[in-house]
């Protein structure tokens, strides 16, 4: 599947603000939004038209860029909150948070979701005991989550690793740090997923 593979920091400019892409150093001076925090571009600091439309749309490339997808898999996701029960905003950021390179990344085995989808692709982790290489994986309820035994010593995990105490687990997730291993205890709430985004505009511009 195609991917972004320009400047990350570019993204987080364009937004206006920090999508925590690439890491440890979005918590350091280094972060391109603390430096420049206006967009890229020759024209970045020019005043940008404001209107109903341009709102909705930041707010979904946003959450596009935050978990690394595409417009096509971003509307499956969307149409499959849809159809659930419940709010389609909150649905859509659950779907979203229960991707397994999402969760790597939260339980801090990995240090960005980008890194995390290629350790899972690097076949890295067990969830319930099997292997599984598919970062889209969604997991449920009570699943465990663990990095394999001969994949513990790895540099990337354990300089993640390291560095969780920054950001910290999300209460609906539990971790076992010794044993590199991690149980979903609860489905997200959108207080607990603290994304900056608005997810209401973005239901808002699919139903346009």
């Amino acid at each position: 599947m195609a991917r972004y593979v320009g400047p990350v920091c570019r993204l987080c400019r364009r937004e206006g603000t920090k999508l925590f892409l690439k890491g440890t150093r979005c918590f350091s001076e280094k972060c391109a939004i603390d430096r420049r925090s206006y967009p890229p571009g020759q024209h970045g600091q020019a005043r940008p038209r404001a209107s109903e439309y341009s709102a909705q749309l930041r707010e979904k490339q946003k959450l596009k860029r935050i978990y690394g997808l595409l417009e096509r898999q971003f509307r499956q996701y969307f149409f499959k909150a849809e159809r659930k029960k419940g709010i389609t905003g909150e649905n859509l950021l659950r779907l979203l948070e229960s991707r397994l390179d999402n969760v790597v990344y939260r339980l801090g085995f990995a240090s960005s979701r980008k890194q995390g989808r290629m350790l899972i692709r690097q076949n890295h982790f067990i969830v319930n005991g099997k292997g599984v290489n598919i970062p889209s994986f969604l997991v449920s309820l009570n699943d465990a989550i663990e990095v394999k035994e001969g994949s513990r010593a790895l540099v990337a995990i354990q300089a993640a690793l390291e560095g969780i105490g920054t950001r910290g687990v999300p209460s609906w997730l539990e971790l076992d740090q010794n044993q590199m291993k991690g149980t979903v205890k609860s489905h997200p709430s959108k207080e607990e997923i603290a994304l900056p985004v608005n997810e209401q505009l973005v239901v808002e511009l699919y139903s346009r």
